[in-house]
């Protein structure tokens, strides 16, 4: 009896040990979109008022925790009864990824005037503020969707040679430590500014550590947003694009002869315009029906 008890520490021990080697291997695995991730929701997450950047993002993590929720367990089941069925959901998630990113360079060149910044969000009434937060929110949960299936299968594809339950355990972790990780970082970058004022009133108006730091993080954050704001476009691109050259051959032969950053860049903006385009023309001609 006390064999068999022991016994079962053992195992229980022996998987454990196993679990943390292969959630290491995952997550380094995942590095890479993990970092794609965070730069996309910083984006995504900014634009509000001071006051909303907070209930905004906890509506956005709770978004991407459901979206763990319903990912993993049909991951898992795809996994063991119909893998032919993964890379063509990645495809079309790549495919949205693309359109999102080239959406925002269109929008970006050709209509500069219809960009609504804070200022403007200010002198929204109450109505048409919960409308703009409501279609942000919505944006940045089918992007974290999209990701998270990429972050899954990833993780998945590092632990397949494992027993199931290895595969559920380390996936899983994976899973939780990317949303706690990517919109912990996120709260702490979208609150830069309040800490740096802060440190500025701490300071009482006199020259110190405390005010040229807060001085330097509220001058730093509204370039940090830009920059996040174009890096998080550019990744949109890049895992789009990546998504396609490593899962259809002839697009890979296509760019294999060039850096894979820049074939990964080309494949996803070529597909983000054909897709807006395509959005594009669909729209006119279902408008020009409707009138």
């Amino acid at each position: 009896m006390a064999s068999g008890f022991f016994a079962l520490f053992d195992d229980i021990a022996i998987l454990m040990d196993d679990v943390a080697v292969m959630t290491k291997v995952a997550t380094k695995k995942t590095a890479g979109i993990l970092a794609d991730d965070l730069a996309v929701n910083a984006e995504k997450a900014s634009g509000f008022v001071s006051s909303r950047e907070i209930p905004v993002l906890w509506k956005i993590t709770k978004g991407s925790f459901l979206n763990k929720l319903i990912i993993l367990p049909i991951t898992f089941l795809l996994s063991a009864y119909f893998p032919a069925a993964i890379i063509p959901i990645l495809l079309i998630g790549g495919t949205y990824l693309a359109y999102e990113g080239a959406e925002k360079i269109f929008e970006h060149f050709f209509h500069k005037n219809h960009a609504k910044q804070v200022e403007d969000i200010i002198n929204m009434t109450a109505t048409e503020q919960a409308a703009y937060e409501d279609k942000k929110i919505k944006s940045a949960i089918i992007v974290d969707f999209i990701l998270s299936v990429e972050i899954v299968i990833i993780a998945l594809g590092a632990v397949l040679d494992k027993p199931i339950n290895v595969q559920i355990v380390v996936v899983t972790i994976v899973a939780i430590l990317a949303t706690v990780g990517v919109y912990g970082l996120v709260a702490m970058l979208v609150r830069m500014d309040d800490v740096g004022y802060k440190l500025i009133a701490s300071s009482k108006g006199k020259a110190g550590i405390s005010k040229s730091l807060g001085i330097g993080l509220v001058k730093t954050l509204p370039i940090l947003i830009r920059v996040l704001a174009v890096v998080g476009t550019l990744a949109m691109i890049l895992v789009a694009g990546g998504i396609y050259v490593h899962n259809i051959a002839f697009i890979h032969e296509l760019v294999h002869a060039l850096p894979a950053i820049l074939g990964e860049f080309i494949v996803g903006l070529l597909l983000g315009i054909i897709s807006l385009l395509l959005y594009m023309i669909f729209s006119k001609i279902f408008k020009a029906k409707k009138s």
